[in-house]
């Protein structure tokens, strides 16, 4: 799939597409029936099916402290769009300046002349432009005008159920798991890259696998009992662990990070990506009062997560997504 970064990449090569504008965080199932809309009237035109995303999502932007916990990250977001047929995703960097440009030339400029686009699909609440003021209705009165067709996403619904990112991170942050996962289609899970720690788990007597969370805010936080993939593996052995998700406040952590306690496993995970998935809330995160106290816990975190995977396998409930 290609990836343009910035609207000054866009080339002429990629003028004509069949396009969709949003956060698309989860790429839940609502997500996927629009896009699955999206590649049919693409192939239906014979043009390119295309995602505009922007970065920062402009909450994060005009409200920091207000902006919702990702569930994603771009990386995530990039391979889930591809698995479904995506063939370009616009990546468009979102400023003071570019927020400030009016409604008219948002459409005239960015969808008509750079894009050219043959059909676009958004919300009938999507809002554009400096002050908002943009919106469907004008959307569909430039198409008549420039030659494009709109269609609103309301016409993707999932059973007529209402499946959102807001409804999802809620979900996580009830501990619902399995509300999550049967809106995101998956269970949800964390990929990232491992990196070296500080080395206190080994010290400990259980080392972990660290991966930086790379997002503002984590919709999941505490200990967990997990499930373990190794995505550059040639195998497909399946790992279980416990999992600590958050600031480690016993030792003065500072950014939010994913530490996970791989069970009988001792191999180098340094500069590999791996997929944690959550498959059991064990406790919230908590400060301790000494290293000491903070081992026993572990101890007693590990000992309830084995537990766990155990009965759940027993139970022929096999968590090999």
């Amino acid at each position: 799939m290609q990836l343009v970064r910035g609207i000054h990449n866009i080339k002429p090569a990629d003028y004509g597409c069949v396009l969709t504008i949003g956060n698309f965080d989860g790429v839940h199932l609502g997500h996927r029936k629009v896009i699955a809309a999206l590649v049919a009237k693409a192939k239906a035109l014979n043009c390119v099916a295309a995602v505009l995303v922007f970065e920062p999502q402009p909450l994060e932007l005009f409200s920091p402290e207000m902006a919702p916990a990702r569930l994603y990250r771009l990386r995530d977001k990039y391979n889930l769009l591809e698995s479904l047929g995506v063939e370009r995703l616009i990546c468009v960097n979102f400023n003071n300046k570019f927020a400030s440009q009016s409604a008219e030339r948002f459409i005239e400029h960015l969808l008509v002349k750079n894009l050219g686009i043959k059909h676009l699909i958004v919300g009938d609440d999507f809002h554009f432009g400096k002050n908002r003021t943009g919106n469907f209705n004008m959307l569909c009165q430039a198409g008549k005008k420039f030659g494009f067709a709109v269609s609103d996403t309301a016409s993707y619904k999932v059973s007529n159920c209402r499946i959102s990112s807001t409804e999802i991170r809620y979900a996580l942050e009830q501990d619902k798991l399995a509300d999550a996962e049967s809106m995101l289609g998956r269970p949800y899970s964390i990929m990232g890259r491992v990196f070296h720690g500080d080395k206190r788990g080994r010290q400990l007597g259980f080392p972990t696998a660290n991966v930086l969370l790379k997002r503002l805010l984590s919709p999941v936080s505490g200990v967990y009992a997990v499930q373990v993939n190794l995505l550059e593996s040639n195998t497909n052995e399946i790992f279980y662990g416990v999992a600590n998700i958050g600031a480690r406040p016993t030792v003065a952590g500072i950014r939010q990070q994913l530490e996970v306690h791989i069970f009988d496993f001792d191999a180098d995970l340094y500069g590999q990506t791996i997929e944690v998935i959550m498959l059991k809330k064990l406790r919230a995160e908590m400060k301790f009062d000494s290293l000491s106290s903070l081992t026993q816990q572990i101890s007693k975190d590990s000992e309830q997560a084995r537990i766990f995977v155990k009965n759940s396998l027993q139970e022929n409930t096999q968590y090999s997504f």
